[in-house]
């Protein structure tokens, strides 16, 4: 098969659209050198110039080979993996010399439409990698019959991936489904994001400027009030002056609640954030996945999220936390690092001196961010080695980190236990999908203060300061904030309402397709009535509907193959002869059509005329060859005028 230019520039186009995606996670001299090996290739075809010599390739190829082990520190992992192929199928377009050649870049487009989905496995990639298969497979028909227009081999494409529909809808109902990420290796499947066990000044508003989901949350009945709506995350104990960290707790005492009221229930779809910890409401009681609930309430996973995961909970609003926490506990939470922030540690004592009880000196805590000119920012300036007395008495701007951290210390400073707790709070209702979605800048830190019989209770100091962060959200705190998301800070109704239904659409995506799990599979089969769901008897049905769905595109095939052209010409004739056969002059099976005419002429002289001429005309069409084709109107004319 010859190699013309247009099923060249069909497998440029197939190398092109499988390798732009990961123009993103490239290094960028691998995505200039691709480009300039495309439009190298494409202008050697355009003007018929021979391509480059196998050793001018080999050369290239090895200091290609050579630059990503140095830029890589190796040449395992899905990084190098993805990097190298593109590459080399790039490469391969230049020693396009055969159809076998062709061949291979077909087959390693379509494979590399796979690597596509390690990193994005949205409906706007999936809908691309669709458009980019059709191209595909469309060079592919090119390649197999070389004379048909674009339409024709278009639409040959577009039937193909139609049937092939059927058949990947059954694998993807039956085929057992594994635990863990489908796209991706272990040891790099997903990489860091959201919340982490450590917080320092920059934490949190480093988070504000992300738009990216972090969770969403549907209600069983009555949505809790927003300022109710306090995720909980990672809990934070020890300080060493500028960053707090999570550390370990000294305690095996399980937590508990006395006292508690007002149950929610609530199913939450938590994105991958390669961390063990999962987001519960304030605080949790019942959980519907294995998971380990800390003395200090935050709910651990058994291994990181590194999937996508789907779970229930049920938490109670109103209770008394661990009325009883241990003395090892208490006094953790009172610890402070010697020898720093010597004003904030003098206020605070001043503070418990003058207070009658550790309630009066949280009030005094919160009436002093109140009234003292404090102001709630993502941009506050940076602090120094005493950051807590740098905050409170010189620059009094900050995010909830400074607030939360600040309080801490003050609290524990006049020798009231507290620690601080990150999460996420409030979220954005969708009204289309009937969910709650939390992002990246709904990230928040607050406070937790031990009081006698009451336990752990929740302070948030941000609320003194922007309380309209707690009731509204970041847009309503931070005003018109460039710095912002687009989308945090826009009130176009338009924008608003494509963004919620974009977001309803991703959700029931989310849900359906990359959340169809074992858990999801098993209560899908179980209601199509197979209720021992196992792997043999699921790979028994599999085999089964497969060999059905073979069996029946190969009966319409073969159906195809025997289906005969319609003879124009017999079907009229055939016309003639049925309504003969309804009077009761039906022809002879050996009967030719001049002999039936001179038959019907001797039982009915009436018809001899008509039906002469008929047979005339249908003996000349149906023996005389394409020259007599032309009287084929008149034949058709003398037939409808025929009349019993």
């Amino acid at each position: 098969m010859k190699l013309t230019a247009p099923l060249l520039y069909g497998l440029i186009a197939c190398i092109l659209m499988v390798s732009a995606p990961h123009a993103a996670h490239l290094p960028l001299w691998v995505s200039v050198l691709c480009v300039a090996l495309l439009a190298w290739r494409f202008y050697l075809t355009y003007s018929g110039r021979p391509l480059p010599s196998r050793w001018l390739l080999l050369g290239v190829t090895v200091a290609c080979v050579l630059a990503i082990a140095i830029t890589f520190h190796t040449l395992f992992g899905r990084e190098v993996g993805v990097t190298l192929l593109i590459l080399l199928v790039t490469l391969k377009l230049l020693e396009l010399r055969t159809a076998r050649d062709a061949t291979v870049l077909i087959y390693l487009s379509s494979f590399i439409i796979i690597t596509n989905f390690f990193y994005s496995q949205s409906i706007p990639t999936a809908l691309f990698m669709l458009l980019t298969l059709l191209v595909i497979m469309a060079t592919w028909v090119h390649m197999q019959t070389g004379n048909l227009t674009f339409k024709p081999r278009l639409r040959i494409a577009v039937i193909l991936l139609l049937q092939a529909i059927p058949l990947s809808l059954v694998i993807f109902v039956l085929f057992p489904r594994v635990q863990g990420p489908l796209w991706g290796m272990p040891q790099d499947a997903y990489a860091s994001s959201g919340l982490s066990d450590t917080m320092a000044p920059g934490t949190m508003s480093n988070l504000s400027l992300s738009d990216a989901v972090a969770f969403r949350a549907t209600f069983d009945g009555k949505v809790p009030e927003r300022q109710q709506l306090y995720w909980r995350g990672p809990v934070l104990w020890d300080f060493d002056g500028t960053t707090w960290k999570r550390g370990r707790n000294i305690t095996t005492q399980r937590p508990s609640l006395a006292d508690a009221t007002t149950p929610v229930g609530y199913a939450v779809t938590l994105e991958p954030h390669n961390k063990p910890w999962l987001f519960v409401l304030d605080m949790p009681s019942k959980l519907s996945i294995p998971a380990f609930v800390a003395p200090d309430f935050q709910v651990l996973n058994d291994k990181p999220v590194n999937a996508r995961i789907r779970y229930t909970a049920t938490s109670l609003l109103d209770y008394r936390a661990n009325a009883d926490e241990p003395p090892q506990q208490l006094q953790r939470a009172l610890a402070l690092p010697q020898g720093l922030n010597p004003r904030s540690r003098q206020l605070a004592a001043e503070w418990r001196r003058q207070a009658d009880s550790p309630e009066t000196v949280i009030r005094t805590a919160l009436a002093h961010f109140n009234q003292q000119e404090f102001e709630y920012t993502l941009e506050p300036p940076l602090l120094g080695f005493n950051s807590v007395d740098d905050f409170m008495f010189t620059t009094k701007q900050g995010f909830c980190e400074h607030y939360a951290g600040s309080f801490v210390v003050l609290m524990r400073a006049a020798g009231i236990p507290a620690r601080v707790v990150t999460g996420y709070q409030g979220g954005e209702y969708n009204d289309l999908g009937g969910y709650y979605v939390l992002r990246q800048y709904d990230a928040h830190a607050w406070a937790e203060v031990w009081l006698q019989n009451r336990g752990w209770v929740r302070i948030d100091p941000t609320a003194a300061i922007s309380p309209e962060r707690i009731q509204s959200g970041l847009n309503a705190a931070l005003g018109d904030n460039v710095i912002l998301p687009f989308f945090a800070r826009t009130q176009s109704p338009f924008l608003l309402k494509l963004r919620v239904n974009l977001d309803a659409l991703t959700n029931q995506w989310n849900q359906w397709v990359l959340g169809y799990d074992t858990e999801r599979q098993f209560a899908f089969l179980t209601r199509l009535g197979m209720e021992d769901v196992s792997w043999k008897n699921m790979a028994l049905n599999l085999l089964a509907w497969i060999a059905l769905l073979v069996g029946i595109f190969t009966l319409i095939m073969l159906r195809r193959l025997v289906v005969r052209r319609k003879d124009a010409v017999q079907a009229a004739w055939l016309k003639v002869c049925r309504k003969l056969e309804k009077a009761g002059l039906p022809r002879a099976p050996h009967e030719g059509a001049m002999d039936y005419a001179a038959r019907i002429a001797t039982a009915r002289p009436d018809l001899a005329e008509d039906l002469h001429d008929i047979a005339a005309r249908y003996a000349a069409l149906r023996y005389g060859g394409e020259a007599e084709m032309e009287g084929m109107a008149a034949f058709k004319d003398a037939v409808r005028a025929f009349k019993l």
